[in-house]
């Protein structure tokens, strides 16, 4: 086998995210090493979700029909969404269990120095279910990162005039985590989302 074909994987691997250049040279040889079988079914499941794979035309979640699961799910409570920026992150939520409204994926998070301004993310097509439908509440579960904390204030700040209420998930101390170790972002969130015992 020439080092070609060896360095095209690497090179295509180390192009995803999180994925530098010695994780992609492991993950080669490591697919070098599988049966041809189960790498075929690799490369497979890779073709399969870009071709069939697309955006719910509601939510914006990954489906492979027109309407998601979550959307066509007529138990799901309509009165709320829940927004967050990637598919990757309803999923989490969806994982906890505690959500049963519907949702809204962004597709990113604002951020004017690279270019991703509000025109280029899917606040509009919010604003047009917040006003068509009966929403009493939408949550904001944008990430808590300086991008993040900047699409809440926006969305808070185009989504009250709608007459609707707009929360903010709470952040804090992890479960069996110690105080002494949080840092001081993380706690000062922790005492504002307290509540009452």
């Amino acid at each position: 086998m020439s080092n070609s074909v060896v360095d095209n994987l690497i090179n295509e691997l180390a192009r995803l995210p999180g994925i530098g250049r010695k994780t992609a040279q492991r993950l080669s040889f490591f697919i070098m090493g599988m049966p041809e079988e189960e790498a075929l079914s690799i490369a497979d499941a890779i073709v399969q979700i870009k071709k069939r794979a697309r955006f719910c035309r509601q939510c914006f979640n990954i489906t492979e029909d027109e309407i998601c699961s979550v959307c066509a799910n007529s138990q799901r409570d309509r009165s709320k969404i829940c927004v967050v920026e990637e598919p990757s992150n309803l999923i989490v939520i969806e994982n906890t269990k505690a959500y049963n409204g519907l949702y809204h994926v962004l597709l990113g998070a604002l951020s004017p120095i690279d270019g991703i301004t509000p025109e280029r993310l899917k606040i509009q097509e919010l604003l047009r279910r917040v006003k068509e439908s009966s929403i009493s509440e939408v949550i904001i579960a944008t990430n808590p990162n300086t991008k993040g904390e900047t699409t809440a204030q926006y969305l808070s700040q185009v989504l009250k005039p709608l007459g609707v209420k707009v929360t903010r998930i709470a952040y804090g101390l992890p479960i069996g985590g110690d105080i002494e170790f949080a840092d001081e972002v993380t706690l000062s969130k922790s005492l504002e989302g307290r509540k009452e015992l």
